[in-house]
């Protein structure tokens, strides 16, 4: 999910926020934006960092009609030093009434930096754990976030929650940050009984009436992080699926309008098939203990709440981008916001992904078509986002950036190793224990696509993900000798952060009797000489015709002389060279000797290779008869 917000301390606000709607991805992720763009002054709360909780109790009493909520939180913590207090964010606008540790109250105090400061009775120890009791109420604020909104639909009241990335303080007292995740909840939401309440996790027992209103529990037993913990509370329909494979098969609640139920019901049915194939690609869902879901709210866009997404519709894209993120932001949850491209850019790849597997191959190259479109509609943009990118909600949640270019990066990382180790380097590390259920860096990332990869790929990530900017490549082929071609390739950034983009290049090659062969050119610098084999006369080429790269859209591939010539088919690179030299000669011809001779014309080196060192020369011109199979070639080289 993504959302824009108003802060309180926001140092600015642009009212405007409009992108062309070039593919069904970025109609999401401009769906999932606010019309607002401000500079956020939260940061990691460094006073939260002394404890991790490891349970909350949550009971919520809430009314859809009335914008105000009271609630009783339990938190169990560890202390991980010496504690004499401890601090939860906790918005200016709610007011604490009472704190106690058991039957002990406990003093306390609301800072005006949305901060509850609890007193302990005596210093914690390091390692221990506590329960707190914090009885509270209020109207949450309405500043942008839109963390808690009270609403209608059709007439109807509804209350909703959206936390992400820094709203859960805004409507009860947490702990929001990316280093924590909760061990296990329990949500108790008490509402007048004619309304559905909706949370994380199951309904371990029937709702309990009291009078007027109704108590729905809900627990959830995996590790959860603040900001996905949420609640909502209208007059919903529910409509049940079974998802899975007998005997491995798990509930999908799903929370629909009643006004629309029943389109509701025809677009869910698309749930089950898109579950089948992330399960099938990756793993199986990581909640299948409890359930997956959706529930309808009022917002634009769609927010991955753990095992419930929440919906503004429910289009296939949209569906299968929240769906996504419960492997890719729910179970492996991003370590920063810097890091927001491992949710954003995975959720938006897995929902490109539904179009190749359902819609085929031409509507998968449309749909990337467009999101290169979009991301090379500016020169820059780096995905990792800098520390000052990290706390501009808008920058985080960047369609062009955190959700295009970070899908189309992994669709080039795809490309660069191939679908079988790209599918298992990605399923290494959803089952890493140290990042399942936990929280994960790009450096992580990096570390198991390196490990199937056997490879180092710094370099890539340097060049697409630390870095910005895109190719343009101008690229002249040459049919060279009987079965081969000869490719030139040249490139220019449009960013100076990289010098180079080295990246696998696809061509496609035609033939005047209707052939064609897919070639890629493995390109790492300038100008780089490709001589390949091909089994037919070239007579047309086109540059990337499945739209793998980031490129911008004036790359071009050319045919150039047709007239072979043997002679220049055979060079010397790199010239002037101090250390190495290679010869490059069609495969077509078999060296047999390479004798060099000094400017005075004596011998001074021969070789059988194609490869040899020349760092004991003399500086200046030297001469190289390169005798092979098809004659011999006389070339020139400088010794530097």
């Amino acid at each position: 999910m993504k959302k824009t917000y108003l802060l309180l301390l926001c140092l600015s606000i642009s009212t405007v926020f409009a992108q062309r709607n070039l593919n069904k991805t970025n109609s999401i992720a401009e769906a999932e934006m606010k019309s607002a763009e401000q500079q956020m002054n939260i940061e990691v709360n460094p006073n939260t960092a002394n404890y991790n909780v490891t349970y909350h109790r949550l009971e919520f009493t809430v009314n859809p009609t009335v914008k105000f909520i009271t609630g009783k939180v339990y938190t169990t913590y560890t202390a991980l030093a010496n504690m004499t207090t401890v601090t939860f964010d906790f918005a200016n606008e709610l007011t604490a009434s009472s704190v106690k540790i058991g039957a002990t109250n406990l003093t306390f105090v609301e800072n005006t930096n949305n901060e509850l400061i609890i007193t302990l009775p005596a210093t914690q120890t390091t390692g221990t754990s506590a329960t707190v009791e914090i009885n509270y109420s209020g109207v949450p604020p309405q500043n942008g976030f839109d963390s808690f909104v009270q609403s209608t639909h059709n007439g109807s009241p509804i209350i909703w929650t959206l936390s992400e990335p820094f709203g859960a303080r805004d409507w009860w007292p947490c702990k929001q940050d990316l280093n924590d995740k909760i061990d296990t909840i329990d949500v108790y939401v008490t509402a007048p009984s004619q309304y559905i309440a909706v949370s994380n996790g199951v309904e371990p027992e029937a709702p309990v009436i009291n009078g007027a209103n109704k108590t729905t529990h809900f627990h959830h037993g995996y590790p959860i992080p603040a900001y996905l913990i949420c609640m909502a509370v209208t007059n919903y329909q529910v409509y049940n699926q079974t998802a899975g494979t007998a005997p491995n098969t798990f509930p999908v609640v799903n929370y629909v309008y009643p006004e629309n139920y029943s389109s509701a019901v025809s677009d869910l049915n698309e749930t089950l098939g898109i579950m089948n194939l992330y399960e099938t690609l990756f793993e199986p869902y990581p909640f299948r203990n409890e359930k997956y879901g959706h529930a309808q709210f009022s917002w634009g866009g769609g927010m991955e709440h753990t095992t419930v997404s929440f919906m503004a519709n429910f289009s296939r894209q949209l569906i299968a981008h929240e769906m996504g993120h419960q492997w890719f932001g729910d179970k492996v949850t991003c370590g920063s916001w810097k890091d927001i491209w491992l949710n954003e850019g995975f959720a938006t790849y897995l929902a490109t992904l539904v179009i190749e597997n359902f819609d085929g191959a031409d509507a998968f190259v449309t749909e990337k078509e467009g999101m290169i479109e979009y991301i090379t509609s500016s020169p820059a943009g780096n995905v990792y986002l800098t520390d000052l990118q990290a706390t501009n909600v808008n920058r985080i949640f960047s369609s062009r950036l955190s959700y295009n270019k970070g899908a189309m990066v992994l669709e080039m990382l795809r490309f660069k190793l191939g679908d079988a180790l790209f599918f298992q380097g990605v399923r290494n590390y959803l089952a890493d224990p140290n990042l399942a259920y936990k929280y994960a860096v790009t450096t992580d990332f990096k570390t198991h696509m390196e490990t199937v990869y056997g490879q180092s790929l710094t370099e890539f990530f340097n060049d697409w993900i630390y870095n910005q900017g895109y190719p343009t490549y101008t690229i002249t082929a040459q049919n060279w000798g009987a079965g081969q071609a000869r490719f030139v390739i040249n490139q220019t950034q449009s960013d100076a952060s990289v010098s180079y983009f080295e990246m696998p290049v696809p061509v496609r090659v035609y033939g005047s009797g209707g052939q064609q062969a897919d070639i890629v050119l493995n390109n790492t610098v300038n100008g780089e000489v490709i001589i390949t084999s091909v089994p037919f006369s070239i007579t047309g080429v086109e540059f990337d015709p499945k739209r793998h790269l980031i490129a911008d859209a004036n790359s071009t591939v050319t045919l150039g002389n047709q007239n072979f010539d043997l002679d220049s088919a055979v060079s010397i690179y790199p010239n002037p060279s101090s250390d190495v030299v290679h010869i490059q000669m069609p495969s077509t011809s078999t060296l047999e000797k390479v004798i060099v001779y000094n400017n005075l014309g004596q011998k001074v080196m021969e070789n059988s290779t194609l490869d040899f060192l020349v760092s004991s020369l003399s500086t200046g011109v030297h001469y190289v008869d390169i005798q092979t199979t098809e004659g011999t070639y006389h070339k020139k080289f400088i010794k530097k």
